[in-house]
């Protein structure tokens, strides 16, 4: 499928890009939880080295979605790296241009390095790559283990790459990463709300 097909795909689904659809039957925009059910709140990690270029993306740019399916209360969106090399720091400049081109808004992500208790807070701890996954997987407590996954296993076409690293990739690498990642977000966020029934 091409990536237009694909987008096409995502705005029947009532996720895309740019849009998100509140007419679509199948997949509505969320109301807020019924009165006589409890709150589900699902809490997602996106992981990478540093925590300033593939990481806060997937961050900022599913946050966007969320926000989009009026979905702020039920999905909460966070990142980090692996690494504390760049604690405190905003995402890489070409990152925070490629994503304002696009609509989306990184400005306010600061790296920060993941935490023992990230592994017990979040539902969905998703590695940019491979690496990541192997790390996580030797640190993390073993009953916490199931929660990690390689992020690229949403996307229907890329289950089991790695999203490479733009950082030394000029222009186009920040670009195939951008599409990338905004292609596989939509389908974790249909997946999510058709799992959890949000």
């Amino acid at each position: 499928m091409s990536r237009s097909c694909y987008i096409d795909h995502l705005v029947f689904r009532a996720v895309t890009v740019d849009i998100i659809a509140p007419k679509a039957p199948n997949v509505p925009v969320w109301q807020g939880p019924d009165s006589t059910e409890s709150h589900i709140v699902i809490k997602v990690l996106f992981v990478c080295t540093g925590n300033i270029c593939r990481s806060p993306t997937a961050d900022g740019i599913f946050k966007t979605m969320v926000s989009k399916a009026g979905m702020d209360d039920a999905i909460k969106v966070d990142s980090c790296g692996l690494s504390g090399y760049h604690a405190g720091e905003q995402a890489d400049p070409r990152s925070r241009e490629m994503a304002a081109s696009r609509g989306y808004d990184l400005s306010l992500i600061r790296s920060r390095k993941i935490t023992s208790s990230d592994y017990s807070e979040f539902d969905y701890i998703l590695a940019m790559d491979d690496g990541h996954l192997a790390d996580m997987q030797n640190q993390c407590p073993s009953q916490y283990r199931d929660k990690l996954e390689l992020f690229l296993d949403y996307h229907p076409n890329r289950k089991g790459q790695s999203v490479p690293d733009p950082y030394y990739g000029g222009a186009n690498g920040f670009k195939s990463v951008f599409d990338m990642i905004e292609e596989t977000s939509g389908a974790l966020l249909i997946h999510i709300r058709e799992k959890h029934g949000i």
